[in-house]
């Protein structure tokens, strides 16, 4: 596909404007493709959706769902960047392709070297208001992960693939990650809200001490308590496989400062339910594969995740006492 014709033509199709200068792929998004495109009346981001993603049964009634819920965020004053609606409608569809356009936003995001408490506290204040907009005293059914690590093993092997050495060595940790955390799911605190889903670093656009949250497809209903946690983590420096617990304490602080939920909660069964990431992991091992993407660059960008991904597993796995212990702690 020409990209630059078809942002083009996206752009009249849509009456955004004659473009002023050619489209610009920008940083962020593992599965999809982000270009800024400047026109006569604005600067935009056309968020073009990757088609294999799209082809899945769930998929559009996911991202239909979620579309709701930020409808409901933006009433609240939730601060982000909201996909501009045309006919009607956010999700755009053009020569099979679908995609968002969101107005540009001269935020960025920040490393994990750039995070501070303050951070960490406004995005655990933020997390506790969404959670607090449709809290119910209800279980999230959470669905167990079941994934056969050898078959990726032996397909591995056989076409020679650069991550089998990755997948091999660590196998035994993601069986045990994936049957504790599958235990622990009963253990959950019944609660269950609208969740972000994604919101680590990345999606959080910072200008000067504003935010604002970006990346909202995975919105949707699930376990407050398990994504507090996750994003504690992510925020005070899991991503870099460095934890600083006096950025998770301000975290969870922050978070249990706006909101009503008690913190007193089985913070291992937290632990364990926390392996989102084993699907971050099939996914990319499907894409390293090539059982899931067709193209050599979303191969290569499978290969380094899995890389990445199994290296946040074994950290996770190491550090277990260390976030339990801290954790707990702030609940005496």
């Amino acid at each position: 596909m020409d990209i630059n014709k078809y942002l083009k033509d996206a752009a009249n199709e849509l009456q955004l404007g004659e473009l002023q200068e050619l489209p610009v792929q920008v940083a962020g998004g593992f599965m999809h493709r982000m270009f800024k495109v400047v026109t006569k009346k604005g600067s935009y981001i056309i968020k073009l959706l990757n088609p294999n993603i799209m082809k899945r049964p769930n998929a559009m009634v996911n991202y239909k769902n979620a579309e709701k819920i930020e409808k409901i965020l933006q009433k609240k004053g939730i601060p982000a960047i909201y996909a501009l609606e045309f006919n009607n409608t956010k999700m755009q569809k053009l020569n099979a392709q679908y995609f968002y356009v969101f107005e540009w936003y001269d935020g960025k995001s920040l490393k994990d070297s750039e995070i501070k408490s303050i951070h960490c506290e406004k995005i655990g204040k933020v997390l506790a208001k969404i959670h607090n907009i449709d809290l119910k005293n209800e279980p999230f059914e959470q669905d167990e992960i079941h994934i056969d690590w050898q078959k990726y093993v032996e397909i591995a092997k056989n076409i020679n693939s650069p991550i089998y050495d990755y997948i091999k060595d660590y196998s035994n940790i993601f069986y045990d990650s994936m049957i504790k955390g599958n235990k622990a799911i009963p253990m959950l605190p019944k609660f269950k809200a609208i969740c972000h889903n994604d919101m680590d670093s990345k999606n959080v656009l910072w200008l000067k001490n504003e935010f604002k949250l970006i990346d909202l497809e995975c919105l949707g209903y699930s376990n407050p308590y398990l994504e507090l946690f996750e994003l504690a983590l992510c925020w005070s420096g899991y991503e870099n496989c460095n934890i600083k617990f006096d950025l998770l304490n301000a975290f969870i602080k922050s978070y249990f400062e706006n909101t009503n939920l008690d913190i007193n909660v089985d913070w291992e069964a937290l632990y364990y339910c926390n392996n989102g990431r084993l699907g971050w992991l099939e996914y990319n091992i499907k894409r390293a594969l090539m059982l899931e993407c067709d193209t050599a660059e979303e191969q290569q960008l499978g290969i380094s995740e899995v890389k990445e991904t199994v290296k946040h597993i074994i950290y996770y796995d190491k550090i277990k006492d260390d976030i339990l212990k801290n954790v707990e702690a702030l609940c005496i």
